[in-house]
């Protein structure tokens, strides 16, 4: 099959819109200012795992005790006055005290740097293939704050660790790439309020389903799901779209999310909308 001409109609057909509402995305559409669709965009993509309605609620409960400006309330935030705003929130592996130092982290970066994109920048370098050393850094300058204002010492448990992946580690880094395609790329529901960075130097969020769903399109036959895998991946729809290869990516994801993919040679492949 032409897989250039098959998905481009699957995204020229997707109906983003009506699928947001079973996306993390849609938290960050609630606000109109950067630097609250910034924050809220960072916060909701670190609770992007497991099942969408159970980390829907978390993110329900953290948001609308932030008020209507997340971006302010973090620029503000004390752990010891505002700790009792989110008792009781956790959410699997991350406890309560590890998503009140997810949000002193945050404050610590917009104290120092005014801005997400401005501690990511700090790292990022045009000259760089892809994202990844600049998501190390960024990754690496958020975990680097002093956490004894929560923990009562300067730790960093496995709860609050598991928010923060990093490509160094040969992580996929699925969050961190899903927040930086929200803020990098200006079509489609994505934002494109991080200006400087080009859309081909994203690297594709990589979880199950894109993993299932590109193997079955033969953009990788690596098995492993990390780092290598997502680059791989992005670099074969760079073949397609040299420009933008990550616009196919929300389709493509909730096409798995949907139920509709299963693998090759699975019970939908004949109904499959990407099946030649």
């Amino acid at each position: 099959m032409n897989i250039k001409r098959t998905l481009d109609r699957f995204y020229g057909d997707y109906d983003f819109r009506e699928r947001m509402r079973h996306d993390p995305i849609e938290f960050p559409h609630r606000y109109v200012s950067s630097p609250d669709i910034e924050v809220a965009g960072f916060i909701s993509s670190c609770f992007a795992y497991g099942r969408v309605e159970l980390f829907r609620d978390v993110l329900e409960r953290i948001f609308s005790r932030m008020g209507g400006s997340p971006s302010g309330f973090l620029a503000g935030f004390d752990p010891k006055k505002d700790a009792g705003r989110f008792a009781g929130i956790k959410y699997r592996f991350n406890e309560n005290e590890d998503i009140l130092c997810l949000f002193f982290m945050v404050h610590e970066v917009l104290k120092k740097e005014g801005s997400l994109l401005n501690a990511f920048m700090r790292h990022y370098s045009e000259d760089d293939r892809d994202i990844g050393a600049g998501l190390t850094g960024f990754v690496s300058g958020i975990l680097g704050s002093d956490t004894s204002m929560v923990y009562g010492m300067n730790i960093r448990p496995r709860g609050l660790r598991q928010f923060l992946s990093s490509p160094a580690g040969g992580s996929t880094c699925k969050r961190a790439n899903l927040f930086l395609r929200w803020m990098v790329r200006d079509r489609d529901i994505d934002f494109g309020i991080w200006k400087g960075i080009p859309k081909n130097k994203l690297v594709i969020p990589l979880d199950t389903h894109i993993a299932r769903i590109s193997r079955c399109l033969e953009f990788t036959k690596r098995k492993s799901q990390d780092w290598k895998t997502a680059v791989e991946i992005t670099e074969a729809l760079k073949g397609l779209d040299p420009e933008d290869p990550l616009k196919y990516d929300f389709a493509l994801c909730h096409h798995g999310i949907s139920g509709m993919c299963r693998g090759k040679g699975g019970k939908n492949c004949r109904n499959c909308a990407l099946h030649p």
